[in-house]
């Protein structure tokens, strides 16, 4: 079976380039995107603040410290958003296997697209010009067969890069570069490794082989996964987003990885809300509330409640959506956040089951009424009554 051709597509200083877009002027320059104060942190920041050593997830106060002329620039979600959707939208005319990795980047499915094309490089600088040229929006590339390779390829040159790897090229161009430049090795682990001696992904490869024991403990679960990814034999399924359709859900990326509570929880009001508004509008209940959550390994995660009554009400979708979170997925560094709606029912279903209901306790109240009425006749004075009685007539 022929190898797949999988894009990695990411946009360069995504949020720096927003503002550009917005305010030419500020080409060239050194900005943040974040807030100053207790606290503040950089979100994203151009590549003249990149020169001074400033980055994402650097205290704003370092930043300033080490770039003095730093221009810090408010997030703003909205505009950030419309042109993510303008990436989409691009992205979409080119192939409909597209899987959001981030608010920014994705992978995608070329193999069809690419099925008479001679010259793919020529044509995936096409794309990238055109994305430029229509949205202003710099992106990096990279092409190969799997969607680690392709991820690692993409990174290889920003901004604008274009870079393919072979599986051939996996020992020449992957192996040299530093273990914490591996996608899949996060923040915490690459210190971990650097502690036993695995200096580069190579360094790294070479001890999965040698079914090295302090590798082994450090991997966990992904110990199998990683080297499969560095033989070239890791996923090429790129997973587009599709909802059961007997439910009703939405998912959101965030526009930054985040493992803050106050920030995820926004995020999950927002879902609520925009759940229970669909839900609404096609006169469903549900009593099944889903959430999903990727993390930054791409590693998609759901955990669910069933309910007692079904539900279309926004407060007590959020409030068991956010239990759900707090005690599964609290402290997970995330990427994406989905709230659904399952195991629906049409409110007239729900009059139904409630008729039945309501005939049954009216038969057994009328069998009680007839007891009651043979036995006062049976005295000839009306003495019983049901209690429901007793306190419509007021008497205790």
């Amino acid at each position: 079976m022929a190898s797949k051709v999988i894009v990695h597509i990411d946009l360069n200083a995504f949020f720096a380039r927003c503002e550009e877009i917005k305010d030419p002027s500020l080409e060239g320059k050194a900005v943040a995107i974040g807030h100053e104060g207790r606290g503040g942190i950089v979100s994203t920041c151009s590549y003249a603040a990149r020169k001074y050593g400033v980055s994402s997830a650097m205290p704003m106060f370092k930043a300033k410290q080490l770039c003095p002329q730093l221009i810090i620039l408010p997030v703003d979600y909205h505009f950030y958003s419309m042109m993510s959707k303008r990436f989409f939208s691009f992205i979409g005319r080119y192939t409909t296997s597209v899987e959001a990795a981030s608010v920014d980047e994705c992978f995608a499915d070329f193999t069809f697209a690419l099925r008479d094309v001679d010259d793919p490089i020529s044509y995936f600088k096409k794309l990238q010009d055109d994305l430029f040229r229509e949205t202003g929006l710099k992106c990096s590339i990279g092409v190969s067969t799997t969607k680690f390779l392709a991820k690692m390829a993409s990174d290889f040159k920003k901004p604008m890069g274009l870079t393919i790897i072979h599986k051939r090229d996996i020992p020449n161009m992957i192996f040299p570069l530093k273990i914490e430049s591996m996608f899949g090795v996060g923040k915490k682990t690459s210190p971990r490794l650097k502690g036993v001696g695995v200096q580069t992904i190579g360094d790294l490869y070479q001890r999965i082989i040698d079914e090295d024991p302090d590798v082994k403990n450090i991997l966990g679960k992904m110990y199998f996964t990683l080297k499969d990814w560095l033989e070239g034999k890791g996923s090429d399924e790129v997973e587009t987003e599709k909802w059961d359709p007997k439910s009703i859900g939405n998912s959101t990326t965030l526009p930054f990885d985040s493992d803050n509570p106050s920030v995820i929880k926004k995020f999950f009001l927002d879902l609520a809300k925009e759940v229970s508004e669909r839900s609404k509008r096609e006169d469903k209940l549900g009593y099944t509330i889903q959430i999903v959550i990727k993390d930054v390994n791409f590693k998609s995660f759901n955990k669910s409640v069933t309910l007692d009554n079904p539900t279309n009400d926004k407060n007590v979708i959020f409030e068991q959506a956010w239990q759900l979170f707090n005690k599964n997925f609290k402290g997970v560094m995330l990427r994406l956040v989905g709230v659904t709606l399952q195991n629906l029912i049409d409110p007239k279903e729900m009059a139904v089951q409630m008729s039945l209901f309501d005939y049954e306790s009216h038969q057994k109240e009328n069998a009680t009424k007839i007891i009651i009425n043979d036995i006062n006749r049976s005295l000839k004075k009306p003495l019983l009554k049901r209690a429901s009685e007793v306190k419509k007539d007021g008497n205790s």
